[in-house]
């Protein structure tokens, strides 16, 4: 008998930025292996992408967050609200939140303004801060989770996540050019890497097309999953400019997106 190796399935809920967008919500990313269903950040939107992608908040049991900016952490607060709803009973699975340093001091932050509304029973919720300034390691049972910090803000993380068998993904987070990422991302199944700009448009702390297909190349990743895309990008040909430095299979991503 042939065992089927773990993978890790993707639904892209958020392909876009803080632009308001009917096509694109803000950066979210479904992540499900070993009967574990985590997100990749939170921006506004996520919670209904996620319904209508046949989820609910109840199923997540980790939330890992690349940095602070509302676009990727704005429905953190009405995802903690909504589980108390009618009360944490619905939640059976722990919930672990998961990002860079800082996020304890941001988090308390958000309970000085919302106070008891966003406060779970603590055998429900833990915190985890991740070392933002060299590589750190998460082990989380059924998959493993490794970190390099990201070219972006002082807590941005890159995230690698390890299924049992291997099998990984790599979400990059809002980062410019980093070596870090390209060795995180080094053989990776699948990278969902952020390319916010075309290359003639590039702005500090985001990738263009060229620049992500660079990463993806050095990393020899077996795919290439563009997203975060500002509404700039529709005026370019996105994938032609990411072929200038990548000729491996490349995807285009859109919210509710699977993979």
């Amino acid at each position: 008998m042939t065992d089927i190796a773990p993978t890790i399935q993707i639904t892209i809920l958020g392909s876009g930025t803080c632009v308001p967008s009917l096509r694109r919500s803000s950066c979210a990313v479904l992540l499900e292996t070993a009967g574990q269903k985590l997100l990749m950040d939170a921006g506004a939107g996520a919670i209904r992408r996620l319904i209508e992608a046949g989820g609910s908040i109840f199923d997540i049991s980790y939330i890992f967050f690349s940095h602070f900016h509302p676009d990727h952490t704005a429905e953190l607060v009405p995802f903690l609200f909504a589980t108390k709803y009618p009360d944490s009973r619905l939640r059976k699975t722990p919930l672990t939140l998961v990002a860079g340093e800082g996020f304890v001091s941001f988090f308390n932050g958000l309970k000085q303004a919302y106070g008891s509304w966003i406060e779970l029973d603590p055998h429900l919720l833990t915190i985890v801060e991740m070392n933002t300034l060299e590589p750190d390691y998460l082990d989380c049972g059924r998959f493993t989770v490794n970190t390099r910090p990201a070219a972006h803000n002082p807590e941005s993380l890159s995230y690698r996540v390890s299924a049992s068998s291997g099998y990984s993904v790599v979400y990059s987070g809002d980062t410019d050019y980093s070596e870090n990422l390209a060795i995180l991302a080094a053989f990776a199944d699948i990278l969902i890497c952020e390319c916010s700009h075309p290359d003639a448009l590039k702005v500090r702390g985001h990738l263009s097309p060229s620049l992500a297909g660079r990463i993806a190349a050095d990393a020899r990743v077996r795919k290439l999953v563009l997203t975060h895309f500002y509404p700039e990008c529709d005026r370019f040909d996105i994938e032609k400019e990411c072929r200038n430095t990548y000729n491996g299979p490349l995807v285009l991503a859109e919210d509710l997106m699977q993979l």
